[in-house]
């Protein structure tokens, strides 16, 4: 039987064993915090992806970052500036988290509750 993307999303963070492996670690936790229900899903290949009536956001690792693209991020206030990255786009946005940078919890969940919340259905 295949792995479930929970235990591919495992393997990844064992398999990078270093400072991305830590971060995408810790972001998972966030997004579990901030969404209980979440669903992770396995795509493209070897992309974690986190859903809720809809793609939340993916989490590719990178050698220089650890990179989480927010499917509507273009339609998602940010009042503390997280996103940095993909800002051109008129639908996605992301966050590029580098070796030695702090996350903001607090704001990733609130960014992660308002994705869940446009995901809704109306």
């Amino acid at each position: 039987m295949a792995d479930s993307p929970s235990e591919l999303i495992d393997a990844r963070i064992a398999e990078l064993g270093d400072w991305r492996g830590e971060t995408l670690s810790q972001v998972r936790a966030i997004i579990k915090s901030a969404d209980p229900e979440v669903e992770e899903t396995w795509k493209w290949r070897g992309v974690p992806v986190w859903e809720h009536s809809g793609i939340i956001c993916t989490g590719e690792t990178y050698k220089k970052a650890v990179k989480l693209t927010f499917a509507k991020g273009a339609s998602l206030d940010d009042p503390t500036g997280l996103f940095n990255s993909s800002l051109d786009g008129n639908v996605r946005r992301a966050i590029d988290i580098h070796e030695g940078e702090d996350i903001d919890t607090e704001a990733l969940e609130g960014l992660i509750r308002t994705a869940v919340a446009l995901n809704e259905p109306k």
